[in-house]
């Protein structure tokens, strides 16, 4: 017993208080995640964009578990059938699997919450606060409404949701703020539009159950941000429509447009509605008019300025 204590006395003098052996192990770190929430696409290509978002969320947060997830249930549906598809899968093995599994938001929550992470953060890749994001915010609302008896058996520690690319309503944070950086992300769409002598011309999606009167807001803070080149906005449902668009081309005699969808991923509607061949499409429609067509089919996603609005907003989230 002498020689034991004389050894403790011996360590605490040379460096310093003796431990015990398990209060020098490492602490078990608490499980952290983000799920980024899109509606999502069945266009291989344009996955392209919710890659880049991912990898840049992943690269800001490096110690968190990113996932992504699809809200739509078409388009996980779709996702799901091909993991069967031999075929597909040969003509597009750079397809991780993770899209082929992709789970929406609701079972995205639940996996890691039963693989023991407690603090979950969800951020829409969402243009504005639609109807989606209303619907995913109603999501988290509910998760977080349950109350367990005993509190060590709450099922999150936070969970969280953080805001669209241009904001949303209220008092949290200007969503005019948001407005201006998403504006200033999109110079590259300006210089390509001048220097083919065109007008600047967006095609977003909008909705026809919330008012989509941000597009026309976006808009006007385009035209006062980049005075020299003309710039017009649309959506495939809600307001402005193409025929709001085509007015004012007319109006202000375009005769050239450099077109690209103002949306995350270029996928069906950039595809089709926008860019594709059928009489009714934004390019064939514009054609008919006199008004001759350049278009790009590139997502916001794929604009690393753009992407990192979202991580931004996930930083700004972490912090609260």
């Amino acid at each position: 017993m002498k020689k034991t204590a004389a050894i403790l006395l011996a360590l605490t003098l040379v460096g310093g208080t003796a431990l015990p052996a398990a209060a020098n192990k490492p602490q078990k770190q608490h499980k952290r995640a983000i799920v980024l929430a899109s509606f999502g696409t069945t266009w291989p290509q344009a996955l392209k964009a919710l890659l880049n978002i991912e990898n840049r969320v992943q690269k800001a947060f490096p110690d968190y578990e990113v996932r992504l997830a699809f809200t739509s249930n078409i388009i996980r549906n779709i996702w799901h059938k091909r993991q069967h598809d031999k075929k597909f899968q040969q003509q597009h093995p750079d397809i991780p699997r993770q899209i082929m599994y992709v789970q929406g938001p609701l079972a995205t929550i639940a996996t890691l919450q039963d693989a023991g992470y407690r603090t979950i953060y969800v951020q829409p890749t969402h243009i504005y606060a639609g109807e989606e994001y209303r619907d995913l915010c109603s999501y988290v609302a509910g998760l977080n409404s349950i109350k367990t008896i005993k509190a060590r058996f709450m099922p999150f520690s936070k969970l969280a949701i953080g805001r669209p690319a241009l904001g949303k309503p209220g008092d949290d944070h200007p969503y005019h703020e948001d407005m201006q950086k998403a504006v200033a992300t999109l110079k590259d769409d300006v210089a390509t539009a001048a220097k083919h002598g065109a007008a600047l011309v967006y095609m977003g999606h909008g909705n026809e159950f919330f008012s989509t009167g941000i597009y026309a807001e976006f808009q006007q803070m385009l035209r006062r941000a980049y005075p020299d080149t003309a710039i017009f906005v649309g959506t495939v449902e809600g307001f402005p429509s193409f025929d709001d668009v085509l007015t004012q081309l007319k109006h202000t005699g375009v005769k050239k447009v450099f077109l690209k969808p103002m949306m995350v991923v270029a996928g069906d509607h950039a595809n089709n509605d926008m860019a594709g061949d059928d009489d009714d499409s934004w390019k064939k429609q514009l054609e008919k008019n006199g008004i001759s067509v350049i278009t790009e089919l590139k997502g916001l996603g794929e604009n690393d300025a753009w992407a990192d609005i979202y991580v931004e907003h996930l930083k700004e989230l972490v912090k609260k």
